[in-house]
C-alpha cells in the first residue's frame, strides 16, 4: 500500500517535472505503469509573485496552507512543494498544517552531505537567493555555500521569471547561466544546487561543470521514497 502524496504548486513547469518524476521514476518499484496516488493543487503565480514583491510571507503562507488544506481533503497523506522561493515562508506553514510535509531544501541538503560536498553553490530566483532557506539547511550539516555575482543574480533572476516560469528556453539564456555556474565553479564550489525548480530544464550534469543537485527531481525521489517505504534514489 503506498501513501498518497499531495503536491503544493506554485509555478508550472517545475510542479509538472516534479509530478512527471514521481510518475515516471515509480515504475521501477511498484511495476509498468505503477505509481503512488498523486494530487496537486496550484493557485495562479501572480498571487505568489504579488505577495513575494510585498515581503508579505504570511500571505504567502496563507496560499500554501489553503492548498494544504484542500489536498488534505482529498486524501492525501503527506505534503511536498516544489518551488524553492516559497519555502522562505514555511515555519509559518509547518505548525498550522493539516497534513506532514518534506522540506526540498532539507532533501537537498541531506544528499549534499551524503555525496560528500563540502561548497555548494546556489542558484534560484533573487528572493531563493538572499534567503535563508538553503545557508541554514547546509550550514547544519557544515557545508559552506557560494551565492552568484550580484549581476549575475539579476541576470538568472531575469531568465527564471521572465523566461523558464513562462516555458521560455532561449540558447543565450542557456550560456548564461552555464557562465554562473562556470563562475561558481572558479570560487571553489564542487556542485551547484539547482534552487530553482525551473533550472534543470536547461542544466544537467551533461552540459554543466560542476555536478548538479536538483531539487525538482531530488524532491520527486525523496517523496517516492516516502509514499513507497523504498531506499532507491541513488539507483535512478
Amino acid at each position: 500500500m503506498t501513501a498518497h502524496i499531495g503536491i503544493i504548486g506554485c509555478s508550472a513547469a517545475g510542479a509538472a517535472l516534479c509530478y512527471r518524476t514521481i510518475c515516471e521514476e515509480a515504475a521501477p518499484l511498484l511495476g509498468p505503469h505503477a505509481h503512488p496516488e498523486v494530487s496537486m493543487h496550484t493557485p495562479s503565480l501572480a498571487l505568489y509573485v504579488d505577495r513575494l514583491e510585498q515581503g508579505d510571507m504570511q500571505g504567502v503562507a496563507d496560499l500554501m496552507l489553503a492548498s494544504a488544506h484542500k489536498l488534505a481533503a482529498a486524501g492525501a497523506d503527506f505534503l511536498i512543494c516544489p518551488d524553492n522561493t516559497i519555502h522562505q515562508a514555511f515555519g509559518l506553514v509547518r505548525p498550522h498544517s493539516p497534513l506532514p510535509w518534506l522540506h526540498i531544501a532539507e532533501e537537498v541538503a541531506s544528499v549534499a552531505a551524503g555525496r560528500g560536498y563540502r561548497r555548494v553553490g546556489i542558484t534560484g530566483t533573487a528572493w531563493l537567493m538572499n534567503s535563508a532557506v538553503y545557508p541554514s539547511v547546509l550550514q547544519e550539516r557544515r557545508i559552506d555555500y557560494l551565492l552568484p555575482s550580484g549581476d549575475d543574480q539579476a541576470n538568472l533572476n531575469r531568465i527564471i521569471m521572465n523566461e523558464l516560469v513562462c516555458g521560455i528556453i532561449r540558447p543565450e539564456s542557456v550560456h548564461q547561466f552555464l557562465h554562473i555556474i562556470n563562475s561558481l565553479k572558479a570560487g571553489g564550489c564542487d556542485a551547484v544546487i539547482l534552487g530553482c525548480t525551473e533550472l534543470p530544464l536547461i542544466a544537467t550534469d551533461e552540459n554543466v561543470s560542476l555536478p548538479t543537485l536538483d531539487s525538482t527531481r531530488l524532491l520527486a525521489r525523496a517523496a517516492l521514497r516516502k509514499a513507497t517505504g523504498t531506499e532507491y534514489a541513488e539507483l535512478l
